[in-house]
């Protein structure tokens, strides 16, 4: 199973890009975001940008990560 996971846009050359979130980065790609910024908010599966998200709505996201995180340490 794999789930999806929200990234703050960090770095954009072209179609590749790196996202962050809770200390970690990762590369990925966002050809599937029309016009992608850095500062914006992405839903990542899989390596891809599948959706662009809220801040608000992936901030809501990274604290559920965060306590799931929490319960499993």
């Amino acid at each position: 199973m794999c789930l999806a996971v929200p990234l703050r846009l960090i770095a954009i050359n072209g179609n590749d890009a790196v996202g962050e979130a809770m200390g970690m980065q990762r590369k990925l790609r966002v050809d599937l975001i029309p016009e992608p910024k850095i500062g914006d908010y992405v839903m990542v599966h899989a390596g891809f940008a599948i959706e662009r998200l809220a801040e608000e709505q992936a901030l809501e996201d990274l604290a559920t990560w965060e306590e799931l995180q929490d319960a499993l340490s």
